[in-house]
């Protein structure tokens, strides 16, 4: 019998599988907003469907397709160590949502177990392509993804603690969203928009922006530690200063952005919604370090935290998100460049109406209004969301026909 060569996976291929697992989440999102009221935990539910859903996801794939592409990583004959790491997130994911909404404990523990291992997995995968690698300018950004893979497993097993024991919850909730929302999620954008950016805008990397990245990342991983050091101790000015040092790296590594959108001003949806998106980074932790300051004990910061959520989940996570795929899905579904802009302008279409509105609704809703203004903002918020979804949804059905 002759053997046979497996036939290798394409990227158009890869991506039209592996581009719906972050918009399912992101439509259940859309559904949980509508149907809320008939679910107790939505609160909790929402926010790990777009931060352990739609995002890792997101970030699973892209970590990976990046890295790839920045060490020149030969193409892979299959892609089942990669698939096997997606559906180990997915069943650890699903583990976790029902373990937190069912009240079985044990159930989201061995979920965020599984998640863990999934995450190591990735991390390992990371680490080995970066010793095997030539030297490259752009391997900054791979840095990037270790540091943010060491803060997700740093937070959770916290998450996966406190769905089985309440003592010290404050102290627990407020390390396991600042390592996972500061950690896993912002280090991961700062260092993909070291080269995203400049290409949403198409126009050339400007020259600091290597050598910002690589200021920023000690910045931001040295201020992250201290800052869940002193909310886990309840050391109040070690985590307002770990707040302030990690904005000072936010601010190193955003220099460039601004410096690259002052030669080529953004002119996409892409482009506005990472633009807007890190606007609301800046205002998330600027309230953060305001709330921490003005706390009293680790219960009253963790009761005031929900003043941060809002515009890190929604102006920051949720944008960036979206925006980013509005930009990369048409381009790696292939089909030449007439296809490409054919599916760019179905995404982009009516988009200054669509930022306009998602961020008058966000500002609108994050200050002190009656519940029936906050109900419309969000309603809007979420009419947002779906002009996004319904063409990438079709997109992706199209590029499987």
């Amino acid at each position: 019998m002759s053997a046979t060569r497996a036939t290798p996976v394409s990227r158009a291929s890869w991506h039209r599988r592996v581009g719906a697992l972050p918009l399912a989440y992101l439509a259940a999102v859309v559904m949980l907003g509508f149907a809320h009221p008939l679910l107790p935990t939505w609160r909790w539910l929402a926010i790990h469907l777009l931060l352990l859903g739609a995002a890792t996801n997101a970030i699973l794939v892209w970590s990976a397709h990046f890295t790839a592409a920045i060490l020149r990583v030969p193409t892979p004959v299959n892609r089942r160590a990669e698939a096997a790491r997606l559906v180990t997130l997915n069943v650890g994911v699903a583990g976790v949502l029902v373990g937190g909404t069912a009240d079985r404990p044990w159930v989201g523990v061995a979920g965020a177990a599984v998640v863990f291992g999934a995450v190591a997995a990735h991390l390992g995968w990371l680490a080995r392509r970066v010793r095997a690698a030539l030297p490259a300018p752009l391997t900054v950004t791979v840095h990037y993804y270790l540091a943010a893979c060491v803060a997700l497993l740093s937070g959770v097993p916290v998450g996966a603690a406190m769905l089985v024991d309440g003592g010290g919850r404050p102290r627990l909730l407020l390390f396991h969203a600042h390592v996972n929302l500061l950690g896993w999620i912002t280090l991961t954008v700062l260092g993909t928009l070291l080269m995203l950016w400049p290409t949403v805008l198409r126009t050339r990397m400007v020259e600091t922006s290597i050598p910002a990245g690589r200021s920023a990342l000690p910045t931001t991983g040295v201020g992250l530690a201290l800052l869940a050091i002193g909310v886990l101790a309840w050391w109040k000015w070690l985590a307002v200063g770990g707040v302030a040092l990690f904005a000072v790296g936010v601010a190193l590594g955003a220099r460039p952005m601004i410096t690259t959108a002052g030669r080529k001003a953004p002119a996409s949806f892409a482009a506005w919604s990472i633009a807007a998106a890190c606007g609301w980074l800046a205002v998330a932790l600027g309230v953060d370090a305001w709330t921490l300051l003005g706390a009293a004990d680790p219960a009253a910061a963790a009761a005031r935290f929900d003043a941060v959520l809002v515009p890190l989940l929604v102006g920051f996570v949720a944008q960036v998100l979206i925006g980013s795929l509005a930009f990369l899905l048409p381009v790696v579904l292939g089909g030449g460049p007439v296809v490409v802009r054919e599916r760019t302008d179905a995404l982009d279409r009516h988009w200054p109406q669509r930022v306009a509105m998602a961020n008058a609704a966000l500002a609108v809703f994050v200050l002190p209004t009656p519940p029936y203004v906050r109900i419309a903002t969000s309603l809007l918020v979420l009419a947002a969301l779906l002009q996004f979804l319904v063409p990438a949804i079709r997109l992706l059905l199209a590029a499987r026909r």
